[in-house]
């Protein structure tokens, strides 16, 4: 089983980057152009230009020599066997700084709010300030929601579930009766918890 991270081309908000800037954030080291733009992060294997991409597990190592995206995270410690055509930014830990990539575009998006009117909560649940409740969502009794909460489209949450402050639900997920989920944390779309 791949054990990488699920990365979909994530567009940065109609931002760009160079890749000096991200290795500046990520406390790396760039070899090759600093200049080049990035705006969307890519697989290695899909990798194409204006991408940034990542390289942490040795099984992956192939692809670095054929991707065409721009730039691509590596450890520190990555030794090439033969030539890279791509912009490598040299971090300690490629993985744990794609993951602070991640976090950095998450907390620049725009976040929803407002309760649709198309959901079904519960007049015993307590919704949290800033919250997103999407349309078929179906809250039980007793539930909390936290402060600044996203619950999206077609999820549903048992009675007496408690979710803490800036959550991210995403579509589909389902969560049983008296789970508690804590704050900040994200549920990928199709979830079960309980």
């Amino acid at each position: 089983k791949d054990q990488r991270p699920s990365v979909q081309l994530l567009t940065f908000i109609n931002m760009e980057f160079t890749v000096q800037q991200i290795a500046d954030y990520l406390n790396g080291v760039v070899e090759g152009d600093g200049t080049l733009k990035v705006s969307e992060l890519s697989k290695i294997e899909e990798g194409r230009s204006g991408t940034l991409t990542f390289l942490s597990n040795p099984k992956y190592t192939q692809y670095i020599y054929s991707t065409q995206a721009s730039a691509c995270l590596v450890n520190r410690d990555f030794v090439p066997e033969k030539e890279v055509s791509t912009t490598l930014i040299r971090v300690d830990n490629a993985y744990e700084c794609l993951a602070k990539l991640l976090t950095l575009v998450d907390s620049v998006k725009p976040k929803k709010q407002g309760i649709s009117a198309k959901s079904d909560i519960s007049e015993s649940a307590k919704i949290g300030d800033n919250a997103y409740v999407g349309a078929f969502v179906v809250i039980g009794d007793g539930v909390v929601v936290g402060d600044n909460v996203q619950i999206y489209p077609n999820t549903f949450i048992d009675d007496n579930v408690v979710v803490g402050d800036g959550t991210v639900i995403y579509a589909g997920v389902k969560i049983y009766d008296g789970c508690r989920i804590g704050a900040r944390c994200v549920l990928h779309a199709g979830a079960v918890v309980g």
